[in-house]
């Protein structure tokens, strides 16, 4: 019997893999379904809209391939221009404030005061509420009768004529970022905290021991300490911020004449005339932009690690 098993058995040490090579495998195995989910949900949507923004699709037709006849049109449009404007104003003019609040309440709760948890938990409704929910609070603020702001500003006398607040180029964009700051600064104001609390208060000793007063301390200590932080903040939310949707949508929908109309609520327009190729061209057009963010971000990152 034993003469009879030992060349399968001799084969089947010829055929087993280098333990190695079978940790590699495994290793791949349990990638493989990550790698799939990936390609299935993000990279197969993101490629084929470029794909379709170089067609001339509606909803029901494939389309034919066009070339940039989508981009053309889209730079000769004047809403396009004034999305592009838009957009950028409302990132940066937003995102400053919510860097600006979100900073300052960071600074305030990371000191020892009294009930900060609790003042903790309340700067942190405006995020946890949804956004559906918090724009459309706004929206009723903002109405020329009833609302709460006309209310307080005619009653009080600070202003004795009632302002149609979403409905006049002059105070629309300003409406749409005052509601925006409102309900992103805490994500701002709760990742600063974090990054403060990390900082070495060995650090902050050091420095007044040294004869550093608070604002020399906050720029040698505070600043270097949170700048990570800060710079990836910025990132997601100029993010969001580009792709958000609701701010617009449902306070202004992207008027009074264009005034913030952004490229999310364009591209929803072109989606609404079923013209999907121009549509997916709008969307594809955010990407230089984005991308020019992602890599001035990274390379900061970068140089501060170096």
């Amino acid at each position: 019997m034993s003469l009879v098993a030992e060349p399968s058995t001799r084969s089947s040490r010829r055929r087993r893999l280098p333990t190695g090579m079978r940790a590699k495998l495994f290793a791949y195995a349990l990638v493989a379904p990550v790698v799939l989910l990936i390609l299935g949900l993000v990279a197969y949507p993101f490629f084929f809209a470029i794909y379709v923004s170089f067609t001339d699709q509606v909803v029901g037709s494939v389309g034919k391939f066009i070339g940039f006849a989508n981009f053309v049109y889209l730079s000769k449009s004047a809403t396009f221009t004034a999305a592009i404007w838009n957009t950028v104003i409302i990132v940066l003019v937003s995102d400053g404030l919510k860097l600006v609040i979100g900073l300052g309440l960071a600074l305030l709760v990371h000191q020892a005061i009294p009930g900060r948890g609790l003042f903790r938990s309340f700067l942190m409704l405006p995020w946890a509420m949804p956004a559906f929910v918090a724009f459309l609070t706004w929206r009723v603020l903002y109405q020329p009768i009833g609302g709460g702001i006309n209310l307080v500003l005619t009653n009080t006398g600070i202003y004795p004529h009632v302002v149609d607040w979403l409905g006049q180029r002059q105070t629309a964009m300003g409406s749409v970022i005052a509601a925006s700051v409102w309900r992103g600064f805490p994500f701002w104001f709760i990742s600063i905290l974090a990054a403060l609390q990390s900082v070495p208060k060995d650090l902050y000793e050091a420095a007044h021991i040294d004869g550093a007063n608070a604002w020399q301390r906050f720029w040698v200590v505070t600043v270097p300490g949170i700048r990570q932080v800060v710079i990836v903040t910025t990132l997601l939310s100029s993010i969001w911020t580009a792709n958000g949707f609701e701010h617009v949508w449902l306070l202004t929908a992207g008027g009074p004449s264009d005034a913030t109309m952004v490229f999310p609520v364009l591209a929803y327009f072109g989606m609404q005339t079923q013209r999907v190729g121009e549509a997916a061209a709008v969307s594809v057009a955010m990407l230089p932009i984005l991308a020019i963010l992602v890599i001035f971000a990274t390379s900061l990152m970068m140089r501060d690690e170096d």
